[in-house]
């Protein structure tokens, strides 16, 4: 494997993303007393920072890999929406992609006293989008596809709402049609939805809840078959489950020789777990529009969803750490 071939490859790349997106909001302070009203921390706020959350930090990653990423999804008519796109706008992310509609705009604020988190306030709602926002978003997903050379597919699904079943039944088979890979990155409501997509990328967890089995420990025989079970039911040539601590798992159904691998985590010091998924999915999907095997890709995506592990907060992958961790590792 040419590393440094396959990254400078990267930025060849236009990558579609489909999914919800959110701000992830920090308010940082310190903590010196209780309240008197109720026996609570007082904190006393000093900086407030907004970063981008959910498929905009897929885009972000994508973006930080050096290839184009074009986001799609549906935000609210409202304050925290323009907040979102001027994001967007900072970091040089495009908004063709963007609808906005009378839906609140997903806001998780995570409330840091003396360098810990003490409370997380969800701002949104999970309900599907209309009939009319999916029928708009649907035409300026196709709009896209048709008049742009896209390398890659991803469907970064947070249970919010944007994904519906209808969409992925139109995109995929569109996507397919033209010999554009798909990924996702899963979540339960739309689990079985996902047919004839060419990686699926859930983590242990939503695995188990989606297919509804108990694996109560990590074991290679009891995961291959149950993804098995996932690629018969859904046609699915690609399973790339995340492990957490015990690294990941993938199955390649594509070939005719079956290609299963277990690959363990590397140790590291780990600061916060929150958008590693962001990263494994963004990786993995370069690296499967480049064509890579599947060891590969379950190699470089496991490198990289440790080393967001060791940033505090939500933040992309920097492309040059990840390049040097691989030359060391290989």
């Amino acid at each position: 494997m040419n590393i440094d071939n396959l990254f400078k490859q990267f930025s060849s790349l236009n990558v579609l993303i489909i999914g919800d997106v959110m701000i992830d909001s920090y308010l940082y302070g310190d903590v010196k007393r209780i309240s008197p009203e109720a026996p609570v921390p007082v904190c006393e706020i000093t900086r407030r920072e907004n970063r981008l959350g959910g498929a905009a930090n897929v885009a972000l990653n994508i973006a930080a890999l050096g290839a184009k990423p074009i986001l799609c999804s549906v935000i609210g008519n409202d304050e925290h929406g323009k907040i979102f796109l001027e994001l967007l706008k900072s970091n040089n992310l495009i908004t063709e992609g963007i609808l906005l509609s009378k839906r609140p705009t997903t806001i998780k604020t995570r409330v840091i006293g003396n360098k810990m988190q003490m409370l997380r306030l969800d701002e949104e709602t999970t309900d599907y989008i209309t009939k009319s926002e999916q029928d708009a978003l649907i035409s300026k997903i196709e709009n896209i596809i048709s008049n742009q050379n896209i390398h890659v597919i991803i469907f970064q699904d947070y249970d919010k709402g944007v994904i519906t079943p209808k969409l992925i039944s139109q995109i995929v088979p569109i996507a397919t049609k033209k010999n554009i890979p798909t990924c996702v990155d899963p979540k339960h409501r739309n689990f079985s939805f996902y047919h004839g997509v060419t990686m699926f990328k859930p983590n242990f967890k939503e695995f188990k809840q989606g297919l509804d089995i108990d694996i109560p420990t990590i074991n290679r025989n009891a995961i291959k078959k149950a993804a098995d079970k996932l690629h018969l039911s859904q046609d699915i040539q690609k399973i790339f489950i995340t492990l957490s601590e015990y690294g990941v798992f993938i199955a390649d159904y594509s070939e005719s020789n079956l290609t299963v691998e277990l690959m363990a985590a590397h140790k590291r010091k780990i600061t916060d777990v929150s958008g590693a998924g962001d990263t494994v999915i963004s990786v993995a999907s370069l690296c499967l529009a480049l064509k890579m095997s599947a060891k590969d890709i379950a190699f470089i995506g496991n490198l990289a969803g440790g080393l967001v592990c060791e940033q505090a907060g939500v933040v992309p992958i920097d492309k040059n750490s990840l390049l040097d961790e691989i030359k060391r590792l290989q």
